[in-house]
């Protein structure tokens, strides 16, 4: 365990390696997760694992928890056969769900110690389905702001005060205004735009056509509800290109059992902006606060706090990479490898890529269909998870294999 003060702590597992190589793969996972929301099923706990059937309930389970434990049986399984590997490092860290404001941190004090890095494995990814493994081809980022709008030294009848001072909602719904068009969910922010490769608009398509609406068939929307997106290739691109707001917190409104008839003193509303995978998280950022801080109608104080970090996209794998990861997943699922964006984030991607520009990267996962990732009833598919290992094993045999 790596602690450095003011820091949270990261775990750093190393295997000296079997084979004639000087090369070191990195694994990667976190173990921090997303406190519970709401009430768990009949019988389901966050904080106690429930196996039923292949599926393990808890909080974490897909999201990282497993991911440790992946990595090592991974590694065990070539030494138990006799299969040579070249030096592993597993790497976990405990501040992922916050932004991962601490990596960067932890990697200058490794710096040497991680080696010549020529593969990374992350393991904190998602499948849109379980009967294969999915390969992650990029990562959106994400801009997280805490906006407070403030009229009032202290709340007032709103029999006294409404009518007179502005409400602190409806200035922040004018504000929000300026960042994302309400009608139809669409950014206006120029800085937040996406440039999509045409490579990926033609993946997303291969996708669409090969395994349908996979970006919203997982959705548990509620009956007759119309899904954003004209068709499934475009919603494959929504989520993991398109920038996109969700308001995903609140402080300053009453519970509606208690409320009463006052005019609140202020609004804060903590929102979740999808950045696109090649977007500047700082032109975002200082995009977003302009939106919100200036010519604030009726001349409202407004504070902001941001925190972003960095999308993603895969470098091009190499020859031997890509048929380990087909070979792979063949074995390991009985079925052909597929490639897809993802529309989550893991900064530590962006952060190794800039350290190891040459590096080769394989990000995968289980977070798949009703896995319930920041959600309630969160669950591991099991037998993907041994298989999504078995797989990885095999690329880190096939690794060591290229230092022959």
């Amino acid at each position: 365990v790596r602690q450095l003060p003011g820091r949270t702590p990261v775990l750093v597992v190393t295997i000296e390696a079997t084979a004639p190589t000087t090369g070191t793969v990195l694994l990667y996972g976190h173990l921090d997760k997303q406190p519970p929301l709401g009430d768990w099923s009949d019988g389901l706990d966050p904080y106690r694992p429930v196996r039923k059937g292949n599926r393990l309930f808890a909080r974490g389970v897909a999201d990282d928890g497993y991911a440790m434990f992946s990595a090592l049986l991974a590694i065990e399984e070539l030494e138990r056969n006799g299969v040579p590997h070249a030096r592993c490092v597993v790497l976990i860290e405990a501040s992922e769900e916050s932004g991962s404001p601490d990596l960067e941190a932890h990697l200058d004090v490794l710096g040497q110690e991680l080696g010549n890095v020529e593969l990374m494995v992350c393991l904190d990814s998602g499948a849109h389905s379980y009967d294969r493994l999915w390969v992650t081809t990029s990562l959106r980022g994400v801009l997280n702001v805490d906006v407070t709008v403030d009229v009032l030294e202290r709340g007032q009848h709103s029999g006294s005060a409404s009518g007179v001072v502005p409400s602190s909602m409806r200035i922040m719904r004018q504000l929000l205004d300026r960042i994302e068009d309400s009608a139809t969910g669409e950014i206006l922010l120029s800085e937040l735009q996406p440039q999509i490769p045409m490579s990926h608009v033609t993946a997303a398509s291969q996708v669409a056509d090969a395994f349908g609406d996979v970006a919203g068939q997982e959705q548990p929307v509620v009956s007759g509800l119309e899904l954003m997106g004209a068709d499934a290739a475009e919603r494959i691109l929504r989520r993991s290109w398109y920038p996109t707001l969700s308001i995903v917190g609140a402080q300053g409104l009453p519970d509606s059992s208690i409320a009463g008839n006052v005019l609140r003193p202020s609004t804060t509303l903590t929102l979740s902006l999808r950045l696109p995978p090649s977007c500047d998280p700082v032109a975002a950022e200082t995009a977003v606060v302009r939106a919100l801080t200036t010519n604030v109608p009726s001349n409202a104080r407004v504070s902001v706090n941001a925190v972003t970090a960095s999308g993603w996209v895969t470098p091009e794998l190499a020859p031997w990479l890509r048929a380990a990861l087909e070979e792979g997943s063949t074995q390991a699922f009985g079925n052909e490898v597929a490639y897809a964006g993802e529309g989550g984030s893991i900064p530590f991607l962006a952060a190794l890529g800039q350290r190891f520009p040459a590096v080769q990267f394989v990000a995968t996962g289980v977070l798949g269909p009703d896995s319930n990732a920041h959600g309630i009833d969160e669950m591991l598919d099991l037998d993907c998870a041994v298989a999504v290992t078995n797989a990885i094993s095999h690329v880190l045999s096939a690794h060591a294999a290229q230092g022959k």
